[in-house]
């Protein structure tokens, strides 16, 4: 169970403090939404803490060491391959290995970050522009068959991860299981309705392109038949040649709006919002408030599609 003095010392300087009661599972998760997932299953027998907090941009977030010790307490730790996972693995396992370790993503279908048109940037002779190369020279390093992390955007898909959290919690706290279970139900239910809410408000869209500053909305494009056109890659922000291709095919598809998160910087989004006479709106899929960000989210670009 809780090495509990070590636990509640590393957390004074987090948003979500470990219980007093050393009853509870403490589980950790990589974002906000995963918290509100295994607080839906969990109910008052765990205490969820998500590593990257809303306000974090996940590019740059690094946690700190004593973060990293409150984690190697925990009695579960469900990464969902954010960024900065890989690096925290190692360090994780040297301080705790008998720590439970389940990936969120279990029994899912995983797929590609979406890309800007970085081809469409391409001349006759198959180069970049020189400024376009320019601007991504610092991200040489970036993975570029990197799987895109945000499964938790398709309903769908989060009713899976919600079984696996249920499995989990079984296994580590049996005398729950009832428990579980029937939070795992409602929850289900929930999603069920949820989806079944967007699929009505975005049917008569199938097919259409909605454009992103970051590629977060893949699994919600691909479970309703969009299409996702983000305009930063993997850390990458636009060159001059690229900028001017996104324009283009935002004005072939006839996009009205533009989705920002509040953790990056709005300035290409509102660039190419000016050049097709169009705005930017906020939407953040790290939001904890998952069913209503999603149904907001449905609802902004069914809007920005009427006439």
């Amino acid at each position: 169970m809780l090495k509990l003095a070590a636990v509640l010392i590393a957390l004074t300087c987090l948003a979500t403090p470990v219980s007093a009661d050393d009853e509870h599972l403490s589980v950790f998760v990589s974002v906000p939404p995963q918290k509100t997932f295994v607080e839906r299953i969990g109910g008052n027998h765990v205490e969820v803490t998500a590593l990257l907090q809303p306000e974090s941009n996940p590019h740059t977030y690094e946690p700190t060491p004593r973060f990293v010790e409150a984690l190697a307490a925990a009695d579960l730790f469900m990464p969902i391959g954010m960024p900065f996972e890989a690096a925290l693995m190692n360090r994780l396992r040297a301080a705790n290995p008998t720590m439970a370790i389940v990936d969120a993503r279990k029994g899912l279908s995983l797929r590609p970050l979406d890309k800007h048109v970085h081809e469409a940037a391409m001349d006759a002779r198959g180069h970049q522009d020189h400024e376009d190369h320019a601007a991504d020279d610092e991200h040489h390093d970036t993975d570029e068959n990197a799987l895109d992390p945000h499964v938790w955007t398709s309903p769908p898909l989060v009713a899976t991860m919600a079984t696996t959290i249920r499995d989990e919690l079984t296994r580590l706290d049996p005398d729950h299981a009832a428990d579980y279970a029937a939070n795992l139900d409602v929850f289900v239910a929930e999603l069920h309705a949820l989806d079944a809410a967007i699929r009505a408000d975005l049917a008569p869209l199938a097919g259409s392109a909605f454009m992103v500053y970051h590629p977060a909305w893949g699994y919600f494009a691909e479970t309703y038949g969009l299409i996702q056109i983000p305009i930063e890659h993997e850390g990458k922000s636009p060159g001059p040649r690229t900028l001017s291709a996104l324009i283009d095919r935002a004005r072939a598809a006839g996009i009205q709006v533009i989705l920002v998160e509040p953790q990056f910087s709005p300035r290409a989004a509102e660039q190419v919002a000016r050049a097709i006479g169009g705005r930017v709106a906020t939407v953040d899929p790290l939001t904890p408030d998952y069913i209503a960000n999603l149904r907001q989210v449905a609802h902004t670009i069914a809007a920005a599609a009427r006439p």
